[in-house]
């Protein structure tokens, strides 16, 4: 959530921050709100100093005299106030957090003008040496695909979008989730091994509640949710922390199967693996000092970037535009692959700053060298990578002529094979 101070005096930029956004918000209800509630906590306040002074004032007459029954008929009076004001308070209060959480971040000046995905602009792209297989097709076309991948028990079993990865494929993929987790090792994240259920506390820490409620699956009987991505389990490991300013910056990383529930967006080319409900990634997490966290979201998307050059997948970077960016998104890089067979870019990665966003809500802050002063920290997440886009590409881009797969030369040693076969139907 945005800084109170900065939304009672910086009211108009961040209002025109906020118009650059998708998000519709009453900023002036809330500050009308905000407003009231401060009044009635003032009152709450004045009533049980009084109420304080009253209960003293008892305690200083002989039980059973005149003043000490006039005493405590008055102290009754203003009990019964106080607890009016106290109930005030908390009802007002339940309306200012229900509007505070709907204020989205403000995108920051770097990030680009522009509506939709269309207005997105291409900061960089990098090509390998190698050319695309020349008998590239799309991956959900090559002739073994159903076989090593069963969307159609997938979806008797679950659903649609719950696909089985079968034999060689299913060990490919572990191999894939082994170099990423190595790979970002190898950058500086311990790694973790996450709940893939999370509380509501944790899902609007991160900013999945309440703008993404939709999107998720929720077991009712308990109150819990299926993780979109490791960001919400990883974040909210320090909800409630505060760190010394030496232990910044810290690294995160953790694989987990994700769920989403991707309402709305059936009607786009969604055939094979390019959306699904259920799908396994690698998250790398940042917790940084507010003055770092534009250097670190380069670093990051640097990360994510130089998995794919080892893959030698051809990919290109976008910045997205503030129209585009998510609630809780100051700024996002996101990163398409090239897949040959279907001839277009896939998203395989987004690279986010928060900036102290999700940091307020799960009050994540360290304490400063100087002068001991506590503020809220940074954080920043991004995909290292979700698999099966990447698989997709790699299918496609690396497919021979008897159908077998070219393995990447950074992942031979994961798979011990310079080829991959798979038997067809």
């Amino acid at each position: 959530m945005l800084s109170l101070e900065d939304l009672r005096s910086n009211t108009d930029a961040i209002k025109n921050g906020v118009q650059r956004k998708k998000f519709r918000c009453d900023i002036d209800g809330f500050l009308a709100v905000d407003s009231r509630r401060r009044g009635c906590i003032a009152e709450f306040e004045e009533l049980r100093a009084k109420q304080n002074a009253a209960s003293g004032g008892v305690a200083s007459f002989p039980k059973g005299s005149p003043e000490f029954l006039r005493a405590t008929s008055e102290l009754g009076e203003l009990s019964a106030k106080v607890k009016d004001a106290e109930a005030k308070v908390r009802a007002i209060g339940d309306e200012w957090q229900a509007l505070y959480l709907t204020i989205p971040n403000v995108p920051h000046e770097s990030v680009p003008d522009g509506r939709t995905e269309k207005d997105n602009v291409t900061v960089s792209e990098w090509n390998p040496s190698g050319e695309i297989s020349k008998f590239a097709v799309a991956h959900y076309d090559i002739p073994w695909f159903s076989n090593a991948i069963d969307f159609q028990r997938g979806t008797k079993v679950s659903g649609a979008g719950f696909p089985f990865y079968v034999g060689n494929m299913a060990r490919f993929v572990r191999a894939l989730l082994n170099f990423f987790l190595d790979e970002a090792k190898s950058n500086g994240y311990v790694e973790c091994l996450c709940p893939i259920l999370v509380n509501p506390a944790s899902a609007t820490a991160t900013g999945q509640l309440p703008d993404k409620e939709g999107m998720m699956y929720r077991a009712a009987l308990d109150d819990l949710y299926c993780i979109p991505t490791a960001e919400v389990p990883l974040t909210n490991f320090f909800r409630g922390e505060i760190f010394d300013e030496k232990d910044l910056p810290i690294f995160r990383c953790g694989y987990t199967p994700c769920f989403r529930r991707e309402a709305g967006s059936w009607g786009r080319d969604v055939r094979g693996l390019n959306r699904l409900h259920q799908f396994d990634k690698v998250e790398l997490v940042k917790f940084v000092h507010p003055d770092e966290s534009l250097g670190e979201l380069e670093k990051l998307r640097a990360d994510a970037e130089r998995i794919l050059q080892k893959l030698e997948i051809p990919y290109r970077v976008l910045s997205i535009c503030a129209g585009d960016i998510g609630f809780a998104h100051s700024k996002q890089y996101d990163i398409e692959a090239w897949a040959g067979g279907q001839k277009r870019w896939l998203e395989v990665s987004s690279c986010s700053n928060f900036t102290d966003f999700q940091a307020r809500r799960g009050g994540i802050k360290f304490r400063s060298k100087a002068g001991g002063k506590v503020r809220h920290v940074h954080t920043l997440n991004g995909s290292g990578l979700a698999i099966p886009r990447v698989l997709a590409a790699i299918l496609e881009n690396n497919l021979q002529s008897d159908l077998s797969v070219a393995v990447p030369s950074a992942l031979r040693p994961y798979v011990g094979k310079e080829f991959l076969k798979f038997a067809a139907l």
